[in-house]
């Protein structure tokens, strides 16, 4: 995701020399986090080992330049993203078979989530090379820590499909799934996706999170027809948006479970019978569970 990084204050940034590579760094990938807005949020051991490394790859170089001359750091860049990765793949993979070490950042976070990295840490890995987390900033963890959601249980779903059918079946997808929902999306789509995660997961408690630790940062929190209705209201915010969505009740929980084992078994078997097979096995009401049956049955 591309984000737009805070520069540090002018006395961090007087102290910051131009550093050109230092000390010896085994050779290997180095999967570096960066910051998501806030330049001070990189760590110390990402910083030694972007100062020692041979080459950055990186999402957007003009992106990544601006965090490196912030800090005072200055290594060859070259560009690692969805456009040109199955051509750099095996250039970044001959360079660390001449022993080189290796760095891959995204514009913003925490490499591998949403953009193409997996791809190249998969090839080294079976090539038998080694892999080296750097970990730090993430906008999906932030979100989560700010939203009061549940944290036990999550799942990141990415960037939404942008048709509203495909959008929708997504959706369908997830109803069931008992954990903390947690979605990248743009601004302009924002209310258009708050109001089918409305319809299709039913009103659930969830937080709008954008411009993560920066000076504008928002947290707003509310149901998901409230929040739709808010910015429909409002017009798209600025800045990027990080959008979270509470579990289902047990009870939605449950009905969705229900759906997929009668559907699993309606196929293969009278209503009646499948319907009698649930019952004994949940321990449920042989009455509603019949009656499921034969509302999914008439929609197939």
């Amino acid at each position: 995701m591309s984000r737009e990084l805070k520069p540090l204050d002018a006395a961090g940034k007087s102290q910051a020399k131009e550093t050109q590579k230092s000390g010896d760094l085994a050779a290997g990938l180095y999967v570096v986090a960066t910051p998501i807005g806030n330049a001070r949020d990189i760590s110390l051991r990402a910083l030694d080992v972007l100062r020692a490394c041979d080459v950055i790859a990186a999402e957007d170089t003009r992106v990544t330049s601006k965090l490196l001359a912030i800090h005072g750091v200055s290594r060859p860049l070259v560009p690692y993203n969805d456009h040109n990765a199955p051509q750099m793949r095996p250039r970044l993979l001959a360079r660390l078979n001449r022993g080189e070490a290796v760095v891959l950042v995204s514009d913003a976070g925490t490499p591998l989530v949403s953009d193409p990295g997996y791809k190249l840490v998969r090839e080294v890995v079976a090539a038998g090379m080694p892999v080296v987390a750097i970990p730090g900033p993430s906008a999906v963890l932030a979100g989560l820590t700010l939203s009061g959601l549940p944290s036990d249980r999550f799942l990141f779903a990415g960037f939404l499909p942008s048709r509203a059918g495909e959008r929708a079946a997504v959706l369908e997808e997830l109803k069931g799934v008992r954990a903390t929902l947690i979605f990248f999306e743009s601004a302009q789509r924002l209310s258009d996706s708050l109001a089918a995660m409305a319809q299709v997961l039913g009103d659930r408690p969830a937080v709008m999170a954008r411009e993560l630790t920066k000076l504008h940062e928002e947290v707003r929190r509310g149901m998901l027809s409230g929040l739709a209705a808010h910015y429909e209201t409002a017009g798209a915010p600025r800045g990027e948006v990080t959008l979270l969505v509470g579990p289902p009740r047990e009870a939605e929980a449950d009905t969705a479970r229900l759906d997929a084992a009668l559907k699993a078994a309606l196929p293969f078997m009278p209503v009646k019978a499948a319907a009698d097979m649930l019952a004994a096995l949940t321990d449920g009401s042989r009455k509603a569970i019949y009656a499921r049956a034969l509302e999914l049955k008439d929609e197939g």
